[in-house]
């Protein structure tokens, strides 16, 4: 279990954070996301005991973050924005090295450095990291933060700038990390890729929380189910007055509804015009429409 409680953060008198409170369970993934200057970043920092809070608590499986940070280390796997690597080393050499950092014996660290490898379809055929593509380097980082098998991962942009093929491999990964029990705290800009493996999501505004939860309860904030209706009319002039626009696309004609009984308005009025219905698409508000609507 992961609380917090009033977390604020001041840098010299600019409020990063403000009285940021949330809870979420282990074995989940809880997505932060907002826009640039949100507060993302230091929260993160501050999950993962690299700053303190100028004020709050912090509670992580029982261990008090804010008095006692370094004891959540030994379970802790942290990836920051950028993939800071010693790129004069292999990645063989990079991963034995951290290993010999949290105490693992020269055996553990070859084993888990090949079912990292593996596991992340890396395969680094002893070249040094510096002519790695960004997508290896970013595979090696992610291999880093989990050599010691913690059960605790805070990861800050985990796709960033990566090829989609790269950064969906990277999300499908991040699945069966949870499917493994381990708890994952990450923000991101892909806000599709949040949408679909985050078990929560708190969207933070100029250092506020202005939302938290579950998808559905996010949709259930920020608006109901709508409706795209595709439909055929041999003479669309008929519904000329309509109170609903239309557009064509593909050979069909659409048009949105806001609520149902807009639907049923719509349907009424295209078959009524001589029009014939081909389907109806409903649909909840996506992130990105939630960030838009609250605004920077």
């Amino acid at each position: 279990m992961i609380t917090a409680r009033s977390l604020a953060k001041d840098f010299d008198g600019f409020l990063a954070l403000d009285g940021v409170s949330f809870e979420f369970d282990d074995g989940e993934i809880f997505g932060i996301i907002g826009h640039n200057g949100a507060g993302k970043t230091t929260l993160l920092k501050i999950i993962s005991g690299l700053i303190a809070p100028t004020a709050g608590e912090l509670f992580i499986n029982d261990i008090d973050v804010v008095k006692n940070p370094l004891s959540l280390k030994e379970n802790l796997g942290y990836l920051p924005e950028e993939s800071r690597l010693y790129e004069t080393m292999t990645a063989e050499n990079y991963l034995a090295f951290f290993g010999e950092i949290y105490g693992l014996s020269p055996q553990e660290i070859r084993v888990r450095s090949n079912q990292l490898f593996a596991a992340l379809s890396l395969e680094p055929d002893g070249k040094k990291i510096g002519e790695f593509s960004k997508g290896m380097k970013r595979k090696t980082a992610i291999a880093r933060s989990l050599i010691h098998d913690p059960g605790f991962l805070v990861y800050d942009e985990a796709t960033s700038g990566l090829d989609p093929m790269t950064s969906r491999f990277i999300a499908d990964y991040l699945r069966r990390l949870r499917q493994d029990g381990k708890t994952i705290v990450l923000s991101a800009h892909n806000l599709y890729q949040v949408e679909a493996i985050c078990d929560k999501v708190m969207i933070l505004r100029r250092g506020k929380m202005v939302a938290f939860g579950t998808m559905h309860e996010l949709r259930d904030q920020f608006g109901s189910l709508t409706y795209t209706i595709f439909f055929s009319i041999d003479d669309p002039g008929k519904l000329i007055g309509h109170s609903r626009t239309y557009r064509q696309e593909e050979g069909l004609f659409i048009c949105d509804a806001e609520d149902i009984k807009e639907l049923n308005e719509s349907t009424a009025a295209i078959t009524g015009a001589g029009g014939r219905v081909e389907k109806i698409e409903s649909r909840y508000p996506s992130l990105e429409e939630m960030l838009l609507k609250i605004g920077k």
